[in-house]
Formats: C-alpha cells, structure tokens, sequence
C-alpha cells in the first residue's frame, strides 16, 4: 500500500519534489519539506543544492545498544532510510535493491559502507524483531529503533514525514512515511543525493562507487 505525498513546505525555494509512502492507501496530499534539487530526466539521483545535515539521533540498534548516528557514521559513506519491518511492498523493495547493489562493490567499500534503517514503528520493531527482518536481507544494515518522537524528529530534518502508526478502516497497523534514501557525503557528512522508490538495483549499482567516494553521481 503507498500514498503520495508532495513536496510543499518553504525551506527550500526550488522545484517541488515528488514522494511516496507507505500507508492506507488514500491519495491525500500532505505538504512536506520543498528541498532545492538540480537532476538529469535520466538518472535516479536528485543531487540537493543544500546538503542535510545529519540528524543528532542516539536510538537503539539491533543488539539492544546505544547508537549515536553522527558519531558512529562520521567520516563513512552513509545511506538512511526510515520504514518499518511490517512494511507489504516499498519497505523490503527498496532495502533489497540496497543489499544487492552493496554486494556489487570491492569488499573494503561495502566494509566502509553504512546503510541504516530507522523503524518508523518502534513499538512493534524491538531490536529483536529489527535483527530478525534484517537479517533475512542484510545482517550488517544497522538497524535502529527507539522513541517515535525523537524518531519523528530526526526524520523531519531530512524532509521526510512520518505518522504515528494508526490502524486503517480494516484494522490493520500501519505506518506512513517518506520513503526517500538520503546519501551522506563521507567528504562532509552531509546528505546531498537523494533517491525515490521508484529507484531501481541498477541505479544502485550505478551510483554506489562514486557516493562511496563522497563524489555527485
């Protein structure tokens, strides 16, 4: 299930940018952050004018211990995603898409590599049942959970919005959000690239050695 959302907040004055997320499956418009963007029609990318800058989270990662995002990630080519382990169809596709291309890489890269996934569900992904979902794509994604709101928070820096999981008219639990990949420069550490989920394993591939390099794709 996904819902469309669109760019449309003033912090950035340039093209509005087009963005999915999971959820109920209503068409709603729901402003988030206008992010200033310059891409080519071909590639996945979208190269931000004004870099994000890491966001200050300290959560929990998949064995029960702290982690401080900044710190642990500073100097490292860094990819983020927020999403959620009960996620039917953008969640899974897109953190595979991530896996398969990793493998792609020279060992060392991948070893210097971090993709971190951030629950946007924390009461039901426990470090526990994160590990175990990752595991089954890949055990060496960091996996964080921990307070929604700090979560909230920390997302809304990046330009991605996040709803507190609520159940839809069939009762089932469900959590909408962004579903953008933001990369962060190992150079500056700030995230300047931005990917959609409509971005495919060959885009991917494509891009993973030059923003492993801290270089634009």
């Amino acid at each position: 299930m996904r819902k469309k959302t669109y760019a449309a907040a003033a912090l950035f004055a340039a093209a509005a940018l087009s963005l999915s997320a999971c959820g109920t499956g209503d068409d709603s418009n729901k402003p988030i952050a206008d992010v200033s963007a310059e891409t080519g029609s071909d590639k996945a990318a979208v190269v931000l004018d004004s870099p994000f800058e890491k966001p200050d989270l300290v959560l929990t990662d998949t064995h029960g211990k702290k982690y401080d995002l900044r710190a642990e990630t500073k100097g490292r080519p860094t990819l983020i995603y927020f999403g959620y382990t009960n996620c039917p169809d953008v969640c899974p596709l897109t953190m595979n898409n991530l896996a398969v291309a990793k493998k792609q890489l020279p060992k060392a890269t991948q070893d210097k590599l971090r993709i971190v996934f951030v629950t946007t569900d924390p009461k039901r992904d426990t470090p526990a049942e994160l590990g175990k979902w990752l595991k089954g794509i890949d055990p060496d994604v960091v996996g964080l959970t921990g307070d929604f709101d700090t979560i909230q928070a920390g997302a809304r820096t990046l330009g991605i919005s996040i709803e507190a999981p609520h159940k839809d008219k069939n009762g089932k639990i469900v959590s909408t959000h962004g579903t953008q990949v933001i990369a962060f420069s190992p150079k500056t550490d700030g995230g300047y690239v931005l990917y959609d989920d409509q971005t495919t394993v060959d885009d991917y591939t494509k891009d993973l050695p030059k923003l492993a390099k801290g270089e634009n794709p």
